[in-house]
């Protein structure tokens, strides 16, 4: 091998730098592009439709936790902490991010995965996410309790506390609100990209969709996308809980971000909008719109959604279509926060595939 390919070949993929002041790593693959869905919006007859392709950030099949984590492992790495835990759902996607990145970065990773969704079979047990995470050797932990946040972070703790005794240093990333969203900064980031693309593009959205659950993305979204100046108007489809509860969540979050980012008020309570009506039964469990939505975006445009989020924020923009929300002349953007593996724990869902 010449001189000149070894330095091409060996060139660390990993960068560590400071983004708003805090410590990241390079994983996802950015931008993500943004593209038109001509097909889907011909089918919808409505507004334009446009994608954000998150799904498409290259960390262990992609999605929007990539971006989330280059600021945890950023933070985990400059505490020389040597193992990541963290906690899900069985089929999260955020947890197989998570050991991607935690391998990536020569760390070791425990997952705790939780009981979320009632009636879980042998394959949902077993493949999509968790075949992955075997695949990237975690250390797996099933949590016993309910979907109780701060149920399961104490689990996190405990066996954060096991890691320490074997002379370990763990980076916990927890989920409750009294923990600061350090991977909501990855999506102001996100912010300040589509507000570039937009520019470039010659076009102004007038909404973006997007999921909203632990509501990192969402404030991360929000939060970046108001300090900028932008004022386009961000609907968080609930993909685990009511109306209610979600909104006092992201305005929760949004507050945590611009404490960290050191900026005044940027977001207004008002601008925060939340919508319930696709949730279902909860988290993790398939509707009829959330079906259709996942077979229609993959017969007319061969893209790929999961059952547990993307799947139900088409569903979302579909219905608020239907609804006259949206109407022809607009431009709606969709961010594809990925999931895809997910899919091959919903087989159920495939098998009534015309």
């Amino acid at each position: 091998m010449s001189a000149e390919r070894d330095k091409i070949t060996t060139m660390p993929f990993v960068k560590h730098e400071k983004i708003f002041g805090f410590p990241t790593v390079s994983l996802a693959h950015t931008p993500t592009p943004v593209e038109y869905l001509k097909n889907f919006s011909n089918w919808l007859n409505g507004p334009d439709i446009f994608i954000k392709r998150d799904d498409c950030t290259g960390l262990a099949l992609g999605g929007n936790k990539a971006r989330q984590l280059e600021f945890y492992l950023g933070d985990a790495l400059s505490r020389d902490a040597d193992a990541i835990v963290i906690t899900g759902a069985v089929q999260s996607n955020f947890v197989r991010q998570a050991a991607a990145a935690a391998r990536k970065t020569n760390m070791g990773i425990h997952i705790q995965l939780e009981h979320r969704v009632k009636g879980e079979d042998k394959l949902y047990m077993q493949s999509g996410n968790v075949l992955l995470n075997k695949l990237f050797g975690a250390n797996i932990h099933f949590f016993k309790g309910g979907s109780d946040e701060s149920d399961a972070d104490t689990g996190l703790d405990l066996i954060a506390e096991k890691v320490r005794e074997k002379g370990g240093s763990p980076y916990v990333i927890h989920l409750g609100l009294k923990y600061l969203p350090l991977g909501a900064l990855g999506y102001v980031q996100a912010a300040l990209e589509i507000i570039k693309q937009s520019n470039e593009l010659n076009m102004q959205f007038d909404a973006i969709l997007l999921g909203s659950g632990s509501a990192a993305t969402h404030s991360g979204l929000l939060t970046g996308l108001r300090a900028n100046s932008s004022f386009v108007t961000v609907y968080g489809i609930c993909v685990r809980r009511s109306a209610e509860q979600q909104m006092s969540r992201v305005v929760k979050r949004v507050r945590q971000v611009e404490s960290m980012l050191n900026i005044k008020k940027t977001v207004l309570n008002e601008e925060v909008v939340v919508d319930d009506s696709w949730l279902g039964k909860g988290y993790g469990y398939v509707t009829e719109e959330s079906d259709e939505a996942l077979k229609c975006l993959a017969q007319t445009e061969g893209i790929l959604l999961d059952p547990v989020y993307t799947a139900k924020v088409m569903a979302g923009l579909i219905g608020l279509v239907r609804q006259g929300v949206f109407h022809k002349g607009q431009r709606i953007l969709f961010l594809h926060t990925g999931g895809t593996p997910a899919l091959f724990g919903y087989t159920d869902i495939l098998e009534t595939v015309d």
